[in-house]
């Protein structure tokens, strides 16, 4: 197959261009090689594929980047929770023009293949949750003043008893708490109408927390596994939001390029959106611990600050990807943590 990959040269992009032509397929990247992602050309790029080098914003760049493809793999993105309101525009661009832009290609090239989507988690907002007199409930938005004295877990939204952390699945309410999850949203709705209405097979990966080689480092936009692993290389203690026990589930990127892989090349398109996961919850606290360990650092501190964007337990079940795609985490907690120790992160300007 001929695969377009965009965001290619990125953090999960890349691995997937390697996956790809490793399976002898002809893979295009389309990558704008941004200051603010790469500090130089990555010394990763794959000499297999070949490269256009154009934001994704730009008509023409998809042009040259879809001539004569089988799939499309979207992996360009702005990611991370975002700092302040003024990301808003950025993430928008980014994510919502120009996924709109792309398919607005498509429509003009009479694109007739199979899209594949990097959607995110963040779309649930907060996971799924259960009362023991009322059974499964969605607790509202967490307010500032519980959070500011401490009160991390959200309460049953109709007797405000403790609730039980519970599984979430792909037909779960869908409730974006931050910028850059309303962005990913609405990549997955702009998708999902473009093929409705063209017919274009598409299947949309809601990636959970990645983590693993070339994640940025030295960034508020990365992902907290990449700020511990920076801070710890700094010599200095990973700090722990809230009181560490959020819930999350940490999957390592080779997991998440094998799912686009199974998505992009089983035997007949496989629609609908799937949870992209270990299966194996773990803590934001086991994760810093776990790493402190690897590299020999100071032990995380628990800091007690949060962010409002961000939601407490967010656990996904995989089941839907297993019996669907065929796919199953292979990489263990603590073996993709070790691995992550030492693994080479990519340098920002």
């Amino acid at each position: 197959m001929r695969i377009l990959v965009t965001g290619g040269l990125g953090f999960i992009g890349s691995r997937i261009v390697d996956e790809l032509v490793a399976g002898d397929h002809d893979v295009v990247v389309l990558d704008s090689l941004a200051a603010h992602v790469h500090a130089v050309d990555p010394e990763y790029r794959n000499p297999s594929a070949s490269y256009v080098i154009a934001d994704v914003v730009d008509p023409d760049g998809w042009r040259s980047g879809l001539a004569g493809v089988d799939a499309v793999c979207h992996q360009a993105a702005r990611v991370g929770l975002g700092v302040s309101p003024a990301d808003v525009r950025g993430y928008v661009e980014d994510n919502d023009l120009g996924t709109a832009v792309g398919l607005w290609c498509l429509h003009e090239a009479g694109f007739q293949g199979r899209l594949v989507l990097a959607s995110s988690m963040v779309v649930y907002g907060e996971g799924g949750y259960r009362c023991a007199e009322h059974g499964a409930v969605r607790p509202g938005p967490r307010r500032p003043i519980d959070l500011d004295q401490g009160r991390f877990e959200p309460p049953c939204p109709i007797c405000g008893d403790p609730l039980e952390p519970t599984l979430v699945d792909e037909d779960a309410v869908l409730d974006p708490r931050n910028t850059y999850a309303a962005t990913k949203l609405h990549q997955e709705h702009l998708c999902s109408v473009f093929g409705r209405e063209t017919g274009v097979p598409v299947t949309a990966l809601r990636y959970h927390n990645v983590y693993g080689p070339r994640m940025p480092r030295d960034t508020p936009y990365a992902g907290v596994a990449a700020l511990f692993r920076s801070a710890l290389e700094r010599g200095e203690a990973p700090v722990v939001f809230e009181d560490g026990g959020q819930r999350r589930d940490f999957v390592h990127v080779a997991d998440v390029a094998a799912a686009n892989v199974a998505a992009l090349t089983a035997p007949g398109p496989v629609t609908g959106a799937f949870n992209v996961a270990s299966g194996v919850p773990h803590t934001v606290g086991d994760l810093a611990l776990a790493l402190s360990s690897a590299m020999g650092g100071p032990t995380p501190t628990v800091s007690g600050r949060y962010r409002l964007g961000d939601v407490r337990h967010i656990t996904a079940s995989t089941a839907k990807a297993a019996d669907l795609l065929g796919f199953r985490a292979a990489v263990d907690f603590d073996d993709g943590v070790a691995d992550f120790a030492t693994a080479p992160l990519r340098h920002l300007r």
